[in-house]
């Protein structure tokens, strides 16, 4: 009989996690291929894709393995005998000397990606055309740009797209179905550093598969090789930033992680054969996803082996901000900003739980709940979805939160100071195009 034991160190791990006001959408855990814990916080649902981050990388380093076992590529191949046509006309011997195992370890002659988004149209060919910085397989730079470049070698040597390939090669045959596609650059590739969007179990279901040796559909040797330390890293922090990095992946301080901004993670375990898969958005927070990893190390990953327990699901939800209802003001304002301002503002009013938001986007009403979550749409972005929730802190002080939960997971936190005739509004954002007036601070007064 289970003594269930495992399942307290599962529960401390999600209080943690609250108590730490980490913004987690979901979380598997396995040992021994077994599911032992699946939880979802609303409106996250089973099965729904998640935008997946730099996890895309380790799914295109995949694809570039399968080649591998083919024969169509080997690890010293030189990148751009590839990508002749994209090369200029006297080309730097140090991207000349640029190997297929220097980019699975992130050892390029690039100090920083090179395609800018945005600017761009292919992604793809910046990467040759840029002037290198060092040479390369000699230290460890994260660089997207390489795995854009992976992605499209995928594409040429295949003729599909790396998503489309995977779904043919690994996807289908696991029986990883749910939902997925991937984000593309404006010349239609896919975006193999960032782009793949697929549900937090499919995402498991592959991640397993990798433990297991490939299953005869990934080379057994490119799984056993890639989970282990290729690159050093230590200059870089957090701890699990620091670990080392294999072949698309992360070390950390037991195995190695698929990791994508924000807090997706798949966390392998190797001695005890434990899985942990995450999806999140810690993007506003400046520890982010190093509090979901020391969690997991601190509160679960000791006991597994020791400790059972029967599966358990749960229907979570995300938490919101805290508050004192005392504070709580019905109305103010509106009031007026004075151009430019950081923040892009022009006039701000409360009424109740909405503030009636003007700034470069328009004139908006931006929802929030008080003691929830409320699903509502961004300002000026109506096909951006958003969790959003508001809390008085003090007199005159209330704090709003949004978290944007569509294709590209980011947010706004937001203190707004009422005091007098004047409002002050101090902002910070994690990045997108539809945060860029977010950030600084701004003050405005209500007209006499």
């Amino acid at each position: 009989m289970l003594d269930q034991r495992l399942k307290t160190r599962v529960e401390d791990f999600v209080s943690r996690l609250e108590r730490e006001d980490v913004c987690l959408h979901g979380f598997m855990l396995s040992v021994g291929g077994k599911v032992k814990a699946e939880a979802y916080y609303a409106p996250f649902e089973e099965g729904k894709p998640h935008r997946m981050y730099s996890v895309s990388k380790t799914m295109t380093a995949l694809a570039i393995g399968i080649l591998m076992g083919e024969g169509k590529l080997s690890l010293d191949d030189h990148i751009v005998d590839y990508f002749r046509d994209y090369l200029p006309e006297n080309p730097d011997g140090r991207l000349l000397r640029l190997t297929l195992r220097d980019m699975l370890r992130m050892a390029t002659c690039y100090r920083s990606t090179a395609y800018r988004e945005g600017i761009d149209e292919n992604w793809t060919k910046p990467f040759f055309t840029a002037t290198p910085t060092h040479e390369p397989g000699t230290v460890f730079h994260y660089d997207t740009g390489c795995s854009q470049v992976l992605a499209a070698l995928v594409a040429r040597l295949s003729g599909m797209e790396v998503i489309d390939f995977l779904k043919e090669r690994v996807f289908d045959p696991i029986g990883a179905t749910d939902e997925k596609f991937w984000l593309r650059d404006p010349s239609g590739t896919c975006q193999g550093g960032t782009g793949l969007c697929m549900s937090l179990r499919d995402l498991h279901k592959v991640t397993r598969l990798v433990m297991e040796g490939g299953g005869g559909l990934i080379p057994e040797w490119f799984c056993r090789e890639m989970g282990k330390c290729h690159s050093v890293n230590v200059l870089n922090a957090p701890r699990e930033e620091s670990s080392g990095y294999g072949w698309q992946v992360w070390m950390t301080r037991v195995g190695w992680a698929m990791y994508g901004l924000g807090g997706q993670l798949a966390v392998v375990c190797p001695e005890k054969d434990a899985l942990l898969c995450t999806i999140a958005d810690t993007r506003l927070d400046p520890v982010g996803v190093q509090r979901i990893y020391d969690a997991f190390f601190e509160e679960i990953y000791p006991y597994i082996g020791m400790e059972d327990m029967a599966p358990l699901r749960l229907s979570l939800k995300t938490k919101p901000i805290g508050y004192d209802p005392a504070f709580a003001m019905a109305a103010a304002g509106p009031y007026v900003f004075s151009e430019p301002n950081p923040l892009s503002l022009k006039s701000v009013e409360l009424r109740g739980n909405e503030l009636l938001w003007e700034n470069a986007w328009g004139r908006h009403p931006l929802r929030f709940g008080v003691g929830e979550n409320i699903v509502d749409t961004f300002p000026g972005w109506p096909d951006l979805p958003t969790l959003c929730a508001g809390g008085w802190l003090a007199e005159g002080l209330l704090r709003v939160r949004c978290y944007i939960i569509g294709n590209a997971p980011c947010g706004v936190d937001m203190l707004l100071c009422f005091k007098g005739d004047s409002l002050t509004v101090q902002s910070r954002k994690s990045f997108d195009p539809a945060t860029n007036a977010y950030e600084g601070v701004a003050s405005g007064y209500i007209r006499g």
